[in-house]
């Protein structure tokens, strides 16, 4: 029996996870117990799904969940500002500009500082629209009397339209065109202000009805939204899963984006959290600027799961894991539930299991 706390400090540098494998290996079933475990513990979880897989254990855990897309009436606004998405060190308006330029980037393709200084200013300008302004207090609004205040909601806030409709001048006809898709096309379901309850320590965000070219802005939505609530208290445990991460830090991203993920993974732990990488695809893990992100997030995970993996992902996990010839050959030979756990200094070759209960939650 293997038993590990990542949340045990004086063990681990932090309590982060990566879970690597190839399709069919395993790697979704694991993170279900995990999630299912850590859910008896009382330990509160984000989980990013694009694959929807998840849907069953929200279920029958009492958890919240989230269909984001299309044909779902649960709508998240990219421009929102929570009482608690406040960065160490900046106002709420500081910082949210800072996390729209990975959201913008996404949007429009790595923007050269001339496009992303007009995009600011007009976002800037939109907010001012509002009421809200870099003074932090013009987020709240008087209720009764003056000593009687409350932050803004979400209907205060502007949206994806109100950028738009101020993109006039001669500069900002393309901004305006890729735009249009968001406001009044095929994802104009971000157009709306939010009205989701993340109220829950278990919440699921399936974002599978977003398609494969735009399920990148669903996890950056989400991955802002899970952090605001995972620096809300840093006495409470708390763990963020992103499956799939390689489309927020692989050759389909930026580097604006790659460097927030990195953030997470860098930081989480002063929070009192777990940030959970799963990929099929090391390769693309690694595709970005010479695999400088994923590699810094390899590295900032003390927990490493390698799931049966194909011999060329097997090769590329080699540059950047500490991987022996021997190791190397037991990961290719790993049948499905079987991995190779690296847990600190330790290297165990380890067997997933679950009993029955457990199973039919989770499957």
């Amino acid at each position: 029996m293997i038993l590990v706390d990542r949340f045990n400090k004086d063990k681990y540098k932090n309590a982060n996870m990566c879970v690597f494998g190839t399709s069919g290996a395993g790697k979704s079933f694991y993170i279900k117990l995990l999630i299912l475990r850590y859910r008896l513990l009382g330990i509160e979880q984000f989980v990013i799904d694009p694959e929807r897989e998840y849907n069953k254990i929200a279920e029958n855990l009492d958890g919240t969940l989230i269909k984001f897309g299309p044909n779902s009436n649960n709508f998240v606004n990219v421009f929102d500002i929570t009482e608690d998405s406040i960065e160490d060190g900046q106002g709420y308006l500081s910082s949210k500009l800072l996390k729209l330029r990975g959201f913008l980037n996404l949007i429009f393709n790595d923007l050269n500082e001339e496009k992303m200084s007009i995009l600011e200013e007009k976002i800037i300008h939109i907010y001012n629209q509002k009421g809200i302004t870099f003074d932090d207090m013009s987020l709240y609004n008087k209720v009764k009397d003056e000593n009687n205040i409350q932050f803004k909601t979400a209907k205060d806030m502007p949206i994806l339209e109100d950028l738009y409709n101020i993109l006039d001048d001669e500069k900002e006809k393309t901004l305006k065109l890729k735009l249009y898709p968001f406001v009044f096309g095929a994802l104009s379901f971000m157009n709306h202000h939010t009205n989701v309850n993340i109220d829950n320590k278990l919440i699921i965000a399936d974002i599978y009805d977003l398609g494969e070219e735009n399920i990148k802005y669903g996890m950056y939505i989400f991955i802002e939204i899970f952090w605001n609530r995972i620096k809300k208290n840093r006495n409470v445990n708390k763990a963020i899963y992103l499956d799939e991460i390689w489309r927020l830090i692989g050759v389909t991203s930026s580097g604006f984006v790659a460097s927030f993920i990195y953030k997470i993974f860098k930081t989480i732990r002063k929070f009192g959290g777990s940030a959970v990488a799963i990929t099929q695809d090391v390769s693309d893990l690694f595709s970005l600027n010479d695999g400088v992100y994923g590699k810094a997030i390899l590295n900032n995970c003390s927990i490493k799961s390698f799931f049966s993996l194909e011999e060329e992902n097997i090769i590329v996990l080699e540059k950047y894991a500490n991987i022996s010839e021997k190791e190397r050959i037991e990961i290719k030979s790993l049948k499905r539930g079987e991995s190779l756990m690296f847990i600190g200094d330790d290297h165990i070759l380890a067997k997933v299991e679950a009993s029955d209960f457990e199973k039919k939650l989770i499957i």
